[in-house]
């Protein structure tokens, strides 16, 4: 007992000379009976009081009681200095968070994956990095009882077993020294509650949800009838981070930056040339399908995130034809993601594309589906036409808001679905250009306007282009073991340069529209609405923002912080492959014989001029000659 009032004594001048500030805020809260968490870090503590650190770390089931004592004791240190405030006053249930991240304690020992949690990690302090896959309501728990000694009056604090569902068990001996008495009453006057809520995570690939610091134990499964009683792990925990916002992705050297800078340099004449050398290293092994690949960069670079949304909204899809690459794509764009799930439009599990309420235990729970999981990253879906029920009516807000709202089975909730989305299908039946996209996929038209780009790839008889193919798959059985990994930016870009890259130029460039942009993109957008027929659905104000997205993201390919005239035409340029039947642009073509250009900055003045004359009869284009070729900024 000396040694804890010690610790206790040590901990609470911890608190007072580094967490005043928080302390100061609680005896200043005016509700005396809120729950307050205080959060610290370990690692100062470590460096504090190592000895401290460690009893904490070995026996936190005693010393993080210990230490929410000790914040009750600074409390009644500091309150001489608040005595003539009003509100003031000493809370009895401050409650201390201590966060691992960044400490000694963030070690394979003792921060395993969630498989290699085993019996050796029961009763430390344990940290878990996972994704929340089900969530429980939240409910209310006693949290102690306050039991009183017959014999000798001693009052002391029970409180409930994780282990028999949270039940708190009859004392059966009295803790106070000198006593041994068996007879207890409960002290009726001082009941205390908590908010308690069941999760349960999984681990997956990079880009995890939270990182979970607790004690662990086991509680025994529900004993119904008929179901065998297991015990299962659980983890009390002490501290949850979210890591969605917090997460930095992928480590990017000075020296990789300086590359880029330099890379950029020597093509600052030629820059569309430059572009496309960093678009070969997109999926490398499918032939051509220049435009399939400049959809992926775009969609996953994004626009600009602005002040009302919550994240860079992109969407792509869809696809048409076996044997078109399209699976190809979807795997490496999920590669290319930090964060990325790969499904089916009927999902992986029972909650399938959006959330589901599932019965486990005898409790109702939420079920995350891909689009939930996927969140911060990029949701790869093949076979979207075969969504569930439940999926199509909760799509349309999971793509336009990026939430979910959920109420079900006495849920109610909010679940953010800030996602990249790629989708995939096959044409029912045979292909009719003549009918719109919504007939040949079975898809609405409003779902379908909420994606930036749908290329439709149809594998049409072309004996020149199979020639062309034929030869390149041959010329790589030729060589095989290529290696495309050395540090020469102008050969194929190795994956792992591209997701820095790509991650690169979208944390750094916010770029801007140029009064020039905005009159391209808006004067496109006005002959669009006006002509179209069967794609009415890609019409609307989404195709407006849509065009300002994918302009963004172009600058941003371009490692740029201006939207110019060029990134405008390149966005007019994606949605053009997109518009089968009202596309302005002939020379656009099937997106699946899209080949790179030998000169495509030359290539691209050409398709600039196309498209201001169409334009030109809405309005003029200052700076732009009709004529002659002009040179590409």
């Amino acid at each position: 007992m000396e040694d804890n009032s010690r610790a206790g004594k040590a901990l609470a001048g911890f608190l007072i000379k580094y967490h005043s500030k928080q302390l100061d805020s609680i005896i200043l809260s005016p509700d005396a009976r809120i729950h307050y968490p205080l959060h610290i870090d370990f690692a100062e503590l470590m460096d504090e009081n190592p000895h401290l650190a460690n009893l904490i770390f070995s026996q936190p089931i005693e010393y993080l009681s210990i230490f929410d004592e000790s914040a009750i004791w600074a409390q009644k240190v500091m309150f001489e200095d608040f005595k003539k405030f009003e509100n003031a006053s000493v809370k009895d249930y401050v409650h201390v968070r201590i966060n691992v991240f960044g400490s000694p304690l963030e070690c394979p020992e003792t921060f395993p994956s969630i498989g290699l949690v085993r019996v050796k990690h029961r009763g430390i302090l344990l940290t878990l990095k996972g994704t929340v896959i089900r969530s429980g309501a939240v409910k209310m728990i006693e949290g102690e009882k306050i039991y009183e000694c017959r014999i000798c009056k001693h009052r002391f604090k029970v409180h409930p077993e994780v282990e028999t569902g949270n039940s708190i068990p009859k004392p059966t001996f009295c803790p106070s020294q000198n006593c041994e008495s068996t007879r207890f009453q409960i002290v009726e006057d001082n009941k205390i509650c908590h908010d308690y809520q069941e999760i349960k995570i999984q681990e997956i690939k990079a880009g995890d949800d939270v990182i979970v610091t607790g004690v662990l134990t086991a509680k025994w499964s529900s004993d119904m009838k008929g179901v065998r009683c297991d015990l299962d792990p659980v983890l009390i925990a002490n501290h949850v981070r979210r890591m969605n916002e917090l997460k930095s992705g992928i480590d990017i050297p000075d020296d990789v930056i300086l590359k880029f800078k330099q890379f950029w340099s020597e093509f600052k004449d030629a820059p569309l040339k430059g572009r496309n050398a960093i678009l070969r290293g997109i999926c490398p092994q499918v032939f051509g399908l220049f435009t399939v690949k400049l959809a992926v960069a775009l969609t996953l670079i994004g626009g600009v995130q602005h002040v009302r949304c919550f994240w860079d909204k992109s969407s792509w899809g869809v696809s048409f034809a076996s044997g078109t690459g399209k699976s190809q794509f979807l795997k490496f764009a999920a590669k290319l993601s930090n964060r990325s799930v790969i499904t089916t439009g009927l999902g992986s599990t029972s909650a399938g594309l959006t959330v589901t309420a599932v019965k486990d235990g005898g409790e109702w729970m939420l079920e995350a589906g891909a689009l939930v999981l996927a969140d911060g990253g990029l949701c790869c879906i093949d076979e979207f036409d075969s969504m569930r029920v439940h999926d199509r009516a909760t799509i349309h807000e999971a793509m336009e808001q990026q939430t979910i709202s959920v109420a079900k089975a006495g849920l109610v909730t909010t679940l953010s679905t800030r996602t990249i989305v790629f989708g995939a299908t096959n044409p029912k039946g045979h292909y009719d250009p003549d009918q719109s996209l919504s007939v040949n996929t079975t898809l609405s038209g409003p779902l379908l306007s909420r994606f930036d780009i749908v290329l439709v790839l149809l594998d049409t008889k072309n004996p020149d282009w199979d020639a062309v193919v034929s030869s390149h798959i041959l010329s790589e059985q030729a060589e095989p073991g290529k290696d495309n990994s050395d540090e020469n930016l102008t050969n194929i870009w190795p994956l792992p340069l591209l997701r820095r890259y790509i991650h690169f130029v979208k944390g750094y460039f916010r770029p801007v529209l140029t009064k020039e942009a905005e009159k391209v993109i808006s004067s496109y957008y006005q002959l669009q609405r006006r002509s179209a027929t069967h794609n009415a659905a890609r019409t609307t104000v989404r195709m407006l923002e849509s065009l300002i997205r994918l302009a963004q993201a172009h600058a941003r390919l371009m490692f740029r912080n201006e939207v110019t005239r060029l990134d405008a035409i390149t966005a007019i340029l994606c949605i053009e492959s997109s518009m089968t039947t009202s596309a302005i642009v002939d020379s656009v073509g099937n997106a699946l014989h899209s080949n790179f250009a030998e000169n495509p900055d030359e290539e691209y003045a050409k398709q600039e001029r196309l498209i201001v004359e169409k334009l030109s009869c809405i309005d003029e284009f200052p700076g732009i000659n009709m004529g002659e070729d002009e040179p590409v900024a």
